[in-house]
């Protein structure tokens, strides 16, 4: 800590400076993400109001992490320490990756019956991810997105019967690469279980499209 013209500063460089407000970044996305996610719980926010809000506030946190990790390797401990009550934050941000209207499918608003776009737009997301994972791209920078879209057009299309799991697996395998630093790449072990996972949950899909589309 240094002294500057009569103002006491936290740091005496540069490198600490810019440390105590990417913490202070930190802190702040958690403490908005709490509000969020008690408001939309209070339905105090619509889901088409808080789900883009949500999504920029994981996006932020992941960017910002990323440039933490070496200094905040745990943080849930960070949290801790500064004493922060941010469990529904925590939960969104370290744990899922994914608003709430995506973890729990519910639509982002009222949709009505299944229109053909709706499933067009899921069979394409599905052959696109998969098509990205046999041309051999891995990185979590890569897949993320492609995963998140595909939740994101599943969810769209309502009636799924109970015991339809392919929601389940995308879901898993987002908050998977959610916790992984976006350079990072799948193992040859790992692409060859996602790209079994989603065409598996791609199958089931067809399976029951006649279903969705009668719904």
């Amino acid at each position: 800590m240094a002294e500057e013209g009569g103002v006491v500063l936290l740091s005496s460089s540069k490198k600490e400076r810019e440390a105590y407000e990417n913490y202070a970044d930190l802190y702040a996305i958690f403490k908005t993400t709490e509000k969020l996610e008690r408001a939309y719980v209070r339905d105090a926010v619509s889901s088409k109001e808080y789900e883009p809000a949500c999504q920029r506030l994981i996006g932020q946190y992941k960017t910002l992490w990323e440039t933490l990790r070496d200094t905040v390797p745990d943080v849930q401990q960070f949290l801790s320490h500064y004493n922060m009550q941010c469990p529904m934050a925590a939960k969104r941000l370290i744990h899922s990756g994914m608003p709430a209207t995506l973890e729990h499918g519910k639509p982002r608003y009222s949709q009505g019956s299944n229109s053909a776009v709706s499933i067009a737009n899921s069979v394409q997301a599905f052959i696109t991810t998969m098509d990205s994972l046999k041309l051999n791209m891995a990185a979590v920078d890569q897949i993320y997105p492609l995963m998140s879209d595909l939740l994101t057009n599943i969810n769209k299309v309502e009636g799924f019967p109970a015991e339809f799991q392919g929601k389940e697996k995308v879901k898993t395998w987002i908050s998977k690469l959610h916790s992984m630093p976006a350079s990072q790449e799948l193992t040859e072990s790992e692409s060859r279980q996602l790209l079994f996972d989603l065409e598996s949950s791609y199958n089931e899909f067809m399976s029951v499209l006649p279903q969705l589309q009668g719904s």
